[in-house]
């Protein structure tokens, strides 16, 4: 029996994740735990606070919209080379473009002002990173099944 090609409303376009990470092996282990949620999904990585906003307002090297597409979720470290994360994030909700995007903190931070500050300037989760290997990946595949999978957000095309 053949099978009839899907009708183009039944294609599953796959979610963009921005990771903002200025540890490689942090980077590394997060990109690879993600994978492992069975959603389709395409994540851009990148290292410091100005090349996160470059990413996200397409300037420089990501004007083209194809090297920088709208993210449908952030995931951000507070101690980022060039800019800090506050930084980035007040940013991101100061944008109306942007500031539907979720963000999620992963920080090694345990700072409650980190967390206040990350809360007045409209963050949608806090995550303190975990020191032991099997916590750090076990709470990358909790939060990327909630967000990749379980939270429901509106479609905003930009």
């Amino acid at each position: 029996m053949k099978e009839e090609p899907k009708p183009e409303s039944e294609h599953v376009k796959p979610i963009i994740i921005l990771l903002v990470e200025d540890d490689g092996g942090h980077a590394e282990l997060i990109m690879r735990v993600l994978e492992e949620v069975n959603v389709p999904k395409k994540i851009f990585w990148v290292s410091d606070g100005e090349e996160a906003l470059d990413f996200l307002f397409r300037r420089g090297s990501y004007a083209d919209k194809n090297k920088s597409p709208r993210p449908d979720l952030i995931i951000l470290d507070l101690r980022l080379p060039k800019r800090d994360g506050h930084e980035v994030l007040r940013e991101i909700k100061r944008s109306e473009e942007l500031r539907h995007i979720p963000v999620v903190i992963l920080t090694n931070s345990r700072n409650e002002d980190d967390e206040i500050l990350a809360y007045s300037n409209y963050v949608n989760s806090y995550l303190h990173k975990p020191t032991n290997f099997h916590e750090f990946s076990n709470l990358i595949r909790e939060a990327g099944a909630y967000w990749l999978i379980w939270n429901h957000q509106p479609c905003i095309g930009m």
